[in-house]
């Protein structure tokens, strides 16, 4: 239920509604598309992990097929994507906070960054207390949006089935057609909004990872990772499916979630409060897994070197608080642009967060062929769960994901300013590499039993980044 829940978030029950806005019912087939090399990138995932099971994150087959600069690089660039997911969480839980102002007034006299801090301080003080509190409030938040998601589907259904006008409109294909067809704003307003669908899907990756930690991996993986595509169809494309053919795309508004302005639109009152309330409860849900899951990452990352040693520290009951509140430090830029840019700061986060999705499934799929490369010359056998048609599935993927970083870039002016973003982040993460090899290296020589020179499987160590001493 977590794993389903996990990869069901801010990106489907908020950004959807922007998204349909702009591109009408065309984000169905642009979901499709982001589903299908989603499912690809978990295949290579699968394989990955069948060929040598591993309990933590893809960082680990970084390291493996390519080195320590490789796990750096592949670590933090991770942490900077649900960094920045938390800072997304916390600015739609402010937005969904200023929809109940239509029911109460007072509550549009508290500005936007409050709502934020306050979602944020809410979720850190319980993700602080115990992993039990961290695993029970993830069950039923979970439970909460699968249910939700459930419930619309079928109510969406039933509508459709039955022919019960929305809001004045009749619903069904017709309701495509009579305003503007699949494609009402052209294909180039569909297509630069892919980076935005692939926020969406982010966390998938997590089912791969939590079905590795398992007793028999070589029977849960293949079911988790084929099972996706289902859920993918259902839940995701589903969902949009039904929202273009229950309300005119026009209806659906950035900083409201469509599902909520379906449930606002049928003539019950009150569903829409309680539909709001349940995204909400999934915006908490992505900020309390995010807040945990960074923390993990940074007392994994600091364990090997490459994050500060604050971040390694835990409280008796097992919580990585160190790394934990390092992200809630970052998640505070995201309450500043709360207070600067409230209309704005959606967007500017999810731009940079699917940077960190890009790169991260990019290192993914770069570990699969790797793999595939090695089996080729015969140094490794890979399993018979394996991404089909690689390579060449593998090459697809990658200039998938380089298409998706070019048309962040073509997004003026919030995509082009967040490639801007790079100038800063190139720049730290070689500067960060500069400052803890050192420490990598010693780390590494301990683990692996030998000299400081590092080197993946099949890499000389020299090609690894560590010379005899090892430094770079």
């Amino acid at each position: 239920m977590i794993a389903i829940g996990g990869a069901i978030g801010t990106g489907l029950f908020m950004g959807a509604g922007g998204r349909l806005n702009q591109a009408g019912p065309s984000l169905i087939l642009i979901y499709a598309v982001c589903g299908f090399f989603a499912f690809l990138m978990l295949r290579a995932m699968g394989e990955l992990i069948l060929h040598r099971p591993s309990s933590g994150s893809f960082v680990s087959y970084a390291r493996e097929f390519y080195g320590e600069k490789a796990a750096y690089t592949a670590g933090w660039l991770y942490w900077l994507n649900w960094a920045m997911t938390s800072i997304v969480d916390v600015t739609a839980a402010a937005l969904y906070m200023n929809f109940f102002k239509k029911y109460w007034e007072p509550i549009s006299s508290v500005p936007q960054w409050v709502w934020a801090l306050t979602a944020l301080v809410v979720v850190l003080t319980l993700n602080l207390l115990s992993v039990k509190v961290f695993g029970e409030m993830e069950f039923w938040f979970a439970l909460i949006k699968v249910l939700a998601l459930v419930a619309f589907l079928v109510v969406g259904t039933l509508f459709v089935i039955f022919g019960t006008p929305v809001d004045g409109h009749e619903v069904g294909f017709s309701v495509i057609g009579d305003h503007g067809g699949l494609v009402p704003n052209g294909v180039l307003q569909a297509v630069v909004l892919v980076q935005g669908v692939m926020f969406a899907y982010a966390g998938i990756e997590l089912l791969g990872t939590a079905a590795g930690e398992t007793e028999e991996p070589g029977k849960i993986i293949p079911r988790a990772v084929n099972s996706v595509i289902l859920r993918i169809a259902i839940f995701y494309v589903g969902s949009v499916l039904l929202l273009t053919l229950l309300l005119p795309y026009t209806a659906y508004q950035a900083g409201t979630s469509p599902f909520v302005t379906f449930f606002g639109s049928i003539g019950v009152s009150g569903v829409d409060a309680i539909m709001n309330l349940v995204v909400l409860t999934a915006a908490l849900s992505s900020l309390n897994a995010g807040l945990y899951s960074t923390g993990r990452i940074l007392h994994s990352m600091a364990k090997n070197g490459s994050a500060p040693q604050y971040a390694a520290r835990m409280t008796p009951s097992g919580v990585p608080y160190g790394g934990i509140a390092l992200t809630a430090i970052v998640t505070l830029v995201g309450v500043a642009l709360n207070a600067v840019v409230p209309s704005q700061a959606f967007e500017i986060v999810l731009n940079i967060a699917s940077l960190g999705i890009l790169a991260s499934w990019g290192t993914i799929v770069l570990c699969q062929l790797k793999l595939y490369r090695m089996a080729e010359q015969g140094s490794v056998e890979r399993p018979k769960f394996r991404l089909f048609g690689a390579p060449y599935t593998s090459y697809l993927t990658l200039a998938f994901l380089a298409a998706v970083l070019v048309l962040i870039g073509l997004d003026y002016p919030v995509g082009t300013y967040t490639m801007f973003s790079l100038l800063l982040v190139i720049p730290a993460l070689v500067g960060g590499w500069f400052l803890c090899r050192d420490r990598i290296a010693l780390i590494a020589s301990q683990r692996r039993g030998h000299d400081s020179r590092v080197a993946p499987v099949g890499v000389p160590a020299q090609s690894a980044g560590f010379d005899s001493s090892g430094t770079t």
